[in-house]
């Protein structure tokens, strides 16, 4: 019950980190989260999360069909949590339960790219994003090796004409093979990630340390430079549902990855970086 309570509770963590929702949901939200830290009790209530997931619902739809997709995911497990806790088992339930919604996400989310979108693995979305993106700014400066000036004449080369203008001279992109490099490294590597997630988390028990270190590196990696932290501690959380309560060194690495992430999204390391070496 222990490693249940740290589940728990690191959900509620993830609600009072990012606030979500109009002004209707978010107090609700808060409300919850610190209910659910403050009191065990209400902790392990099946109604407070199911409440949880209610409020959640509730700011999907409200801003339908535009939320984040993690916001969907808390959703399902805030529901999951609910029905676990009723449950005689509730650790295994939660362990199970937890397994299925990140295989499925990612099934969903390698479908996405590989299949439904011909302009991910062609590259052109982080091409683009890389350049365009004021959050991938100091990261496309430090790995991609642009300069400010490099970067603002991109963004002005790539703004969207009016419907059917074209340039007669238009001006050329500044791509240097380090940026081009690191689209690529992204592409793939994202996509293989997420596949190797998905297979692992869907073969069952027989792999079970095996998606616990893809699932840990992806995280790792991903929330370093993606700026979704929310998605990140989700899935952390959720794989740490599944880990086995006498291997206590993995729960600990989940926390450890989950505080990584926190850091990640607080302290701006691509331009702490990029200033050291400048």
């Amino acid at each position: 019950m222990a490693q249940l309570d740290t589940v728990l509770r690191l959900t509620a963590i993830a609600l009072l980190l990012r606030p979500m929702g109009p002004w209707f949901v978010q107090p609700v939200l808060l409300a919850l989260g610190a209910l659910a830290l403050i009191s065990r009790r209400w902790l392990r209530r099946s109604g407070l999360w199911a409440a949880v997931s209610l409020a959640i619902a509730i700011r999907i739809a409200d801003d339908w069909p535009l939320a984040d997709n993690h916001i969907y995911l808390l959703a399902y497990w805030a529901l999951a949590i609910a029905l676990a806790l009723r449950a005689e088992d509730a650790t295994e339930v939660l362990a199970a339960t937890s397994r299925w919604l990140i295989g499925l996400a990612f099934v969903c989310a390698v479908l996405w790219k590989a299949v439904l979108s011909p302009d991910f693995l062609d590259q052109r979305f982080f091409r683009v994003t890389l350049l365009t993106d004021p959050r991938f700014t100091e990261v496309a400066m430090l790995i991609g090796g642009l300069s400010g000036a490099d970067v603002a004449a991109d963004r002005a080369a790539l703004a969207p004409l009016p419907h059917g203008a074209e340039l007669i001279d238009p001006p050329v992109i500044v791509e240097p093979p380090r940026l081009k490099a690191f689209a690529a490294v992204s592409t793939w590597g994202i996509v293989a990630l997420e596949t190797l997630v998905a297979a692992l988390m869907l073969a069952g028990s027989r792999a079970a340390h095996l998606r616990h270190a893809a699932l840990l590196l992806f995280c790792a990696v991903t929330y370093a430079i993606a700026p979704v932290a929310g998605f990140g501690w989700v899935l952390l959380v959720m794989g740490l549902a599944q880990v086995d309560p006498a291997h206590v060194w993995l729960a600990r690495t989940y926390v450890a990855v989950f505080l990584a992430v926190l850091f990640y999204s607080e302290v701006p390391w691509p331009g702490l970086l990029l200033d050291a070496i400048r």
